[in-house]
């Protein structure tokens, strides 16, 4: 059991995001590093997945992910980017889907049986003309969706995303914001060995760790559809080798598990970065509060009357620390990085005003902004640099 103090720990954190200043030097080594980028289309200042890279590469070329993606280096999988070289996790969740005995996962299959001649018929479709978009193709369902939610009577939508999360299509591009659709054995590698049981359960336990830096046991494990077979045998025998290193946090309670690479690692150059609001260091909200002391929570769903911050609020990271937020939107029109509010934590250090600064301009050359538009929000601490 090793004693690590609250900063030691939020280093930990942090350099598993590669937030560090370790200036990772491409795209693909970004999303093989943090596992999966979440894609979302709200674009306020940019897409989440485009924001993510900008926090570690800087100002990027966005056309570099879009050519990994045709490569094939990376994919998309369950509403995320993930890389190529963890397709043998990815391809077990396919195997497995949907999973268990819930009434949700019941119904999938009820209804996929019952609609078996119209999932023929986009596979088919798909084989003789693909890629398609959703529009190029017809809702054949015999049997409707009805599950009494949004998307009930949506046959055609809902088949596509199960035959995605089952591996038999892939989304290999984009139409504005609608996806395009091919046969999942045109794009991923499924002539490649199948892994190993035990071989998924480590990869997915270690990399989960890896990932996260400094983590409680309940939060390790998980892929998109849960624990994989042997997750527990696959800690004990992380615990063995000494790659999971127990841990105790000063003024938290409870183990802590920690990446035995991670504590070796030195720090590096700390940066000052902004951060989307679907960043995976801050996107589990207890976790954040908890290591951080940060209380995040994402307001563009929150009525505007109702809003505390805005409706996309960009957290600031400074070193290891998240030491405010800041409301932004990119007025793509008139090219204009509109910032309505800047807030900051209490402690903030006063001299990191400059690097919030520079990390709003620097975002601003990224977004192609002709200028800054400074709200009458701004934290006194920081006034003197964010006006200038």
């Amino acid at each position: 059991m090793i004693e690590l103090s609250i900063a030691e720990a939020r280093r930990l954190a942090v350099a598993a995001q590669l937030l560090d200043g370790s200036a990772p030097s491409s795209v693909v080594e970004v999303v093989s590093a943090l596992g999966a980028l979440q894609v979302d289309p709200v674009a306020a200042v940019a897409r989440a997945e485009r924001m993510v890279l900008f926090s570690r590469l800087g100002p990027y070329d966005v056309t570099e992910l879009d050519a990994a993606l045709d490569r094939g280096d990376l994919f998309e999988y369950w509403a995320h980017i993930v890389p190529r070289s963890d397709y043998g996790i990815h391809r077990e969740t396919m195997r497995r889907y949907p999973r268990g005995d819930l009434s949700r996962a019941r119904y999938i299959r009820e209804w996929l049986g019952a609609n078996n001649a119209f999932r023929r018929y986009v596979l088919r479709e798909l084989r003789d003309r693909g890629p398609l978009r959703s529009r190029d193709l017809e809702d054949r369902s015999t049997h409707p969706w009805r599950t009494g939610g949004w998307n009930d009577g949506k046959g055609l939508a809902r088949l596509l995303d199960i035959l995605w999360f089952r591996g038999e299509i892939a989304i290999v591009g984009r139409d504005g914001n609608e996806r395009v659709w091919d046969l999942a054995a045109r794009r991923l590698p499924h002539d490649e060995p199948r892994w190993r049981t035990a071989e998924v359960a480590r990869a997915v336990v270690e990399r989960g760790l890896r990932r996260k830096g400094i983590a409680r046991r309940a939060e390790l494990g998980r892929g998109f559809d849960g624990l994989p077979p042997g997750a527990d045998a696959a800690f004990r025998a992380l615990v063995r080798d000494g790659t999971a290193v127990p841990a105790r946090i000063t003024g938290l309670e409870g183990e802590w598990w920690a990446h035995g690479a991670l504590l070796e690692r030195r720090p590096t150059t700390q940066r000052t970065v902004l951060l989307s609001p679907f960043d995976r260091l801050v996107h589990d909200r207890e976790r954040t509060a908890e290591l951080f002391g940060f209380r995040y929570r994402l307001e563009m769903y929150v009525p505007a009357a109702r809003r505390e911050f805005g409706y996309y609020v960009l957290p600031i990271l400074n070193g290891g620390e998240l030491i405010g937020r800041v409301d932004a939107t990119f007025e793509r029109g008139p090219g204009v990085l509109r910032v309505d509010g800047v807030w900051a934590e209490r402690g903030a250090p006063a001299d990191a005003g400059a690097g919030v600064g520079a990390a709003l301009c620097e975002l601003g050359a990224w977004l192609g902004a002709d200028r800054i538009r400074m709200g009458r929000r701004v934290p006194r601490v920081w006034a003197g640099s964010l006006r200038a």
